[in-house]
Order: C-alpha cells, then structure tokens, then sequence
C-alpha cells in the first residue's frame, strides 16, 4: 500500500538577549503551517511567481493557531529575514528583532513573503516572552516536510 500524505510542520527557537549580552530566556516551540502556507508550497512547486517568503513577524495576539489564520492576531513588528537555509527536505529561517523593534509582551509569530499584508506561511501563539525596549529577541524557524 502507498502513503502519499504529504506533512508540513515547524518549529522555532527563541533567544531573548538583554542589552548586556545576557541569554534572558530561550524557548523551542512548535507551529502550525496554515492553509495559505500549504497553498503556497504547492505553488512554488508549479514555478508560480509568487514572491519567497522573505519576512518574519512577532506579535502579542493570544487566540490560537488555526489553519485558516492569514496574518497574526496583533503584530507588534516585522523584519526582513537575516537567513533563508534549504537543506533537504526542510528549510531554515532566521531573523533578529533588535531593540526598539517588536517591544512588548509577544506571544505569537509568523512567517510572511512581504514586508506588509503578504502571504502567510505559518503561525504560532505561545506563553509570553516580555522583549524590553532594548533587548534583541532572535527566531531560529525550521520547516520540515515529511511523508507519513
């Protein structure tokens, strides 16, 4: 018998850093790839022009990931991705919120090909990480697609 269902699923790390240099808090934390994300990887796949994703954003919406979401909740910022890094099947994205960008109590994440509105790729809500106005909060996103 064949399996030909197709999983995508992510999960990030994140490294709350003090003005000082000092690892405040660090967390790993699954996400949900959203129906618009699927869509996305299936068109990518058929060479469409949609642009790659290029953004990630951090915001403080609380209500809870769901398929159907399209943007975050309550975005507090958005920065253009510092590292886009395909290694087989999965690839890795990174980004840096530096002081003064995304400050608040963030609860939630994304990834976008846009630097406003766009597509979204995935989302995640978590417990609050309270990012001061000049710590640096820094994203590690891994996706890995898997037939199961």
């Amino acid at each position: 018998m064949i399996n030909d269902n197709l999983k995508a699923k992510g999960r990030l790390s994140v490294v709350l850093t003090g003005a000082d240099g000092t690892i405040k808090e660090t967390r790993s934390i699954d996400n949900l790839v959203v129906n618009t994300g699927l869509a996305f990887i299936t068109s990518r796949m058929a060479g469409t022009s949609s642009a790659v994703m290029s953004h990630m954003a951090v915001g403080s919406g609380s209500v809870a990931a769901a398929g159907g979401n399209t943007a975050l909740g309550t975005e507090l910022g958005r920065v253009t991705l510092s590292g886009t890094t395909p290694t087989g099947a999965a690839i890795e994205y990174t980004a840096t919120f530096g002081a003064g960008v995304a400050t608040g109590a963030v609860t939630e994440a994304g990834i976008l090909n846009a630097a406003s509105v766009g597509t979204l790729l995935c989302r995640t809500v978590f417990a609050v990480v309270n990012k001061g106005a000049a710590d640096t909060l820094s994203i590690t996103w891994t996706i890995t697609l898997s037939a199961s």
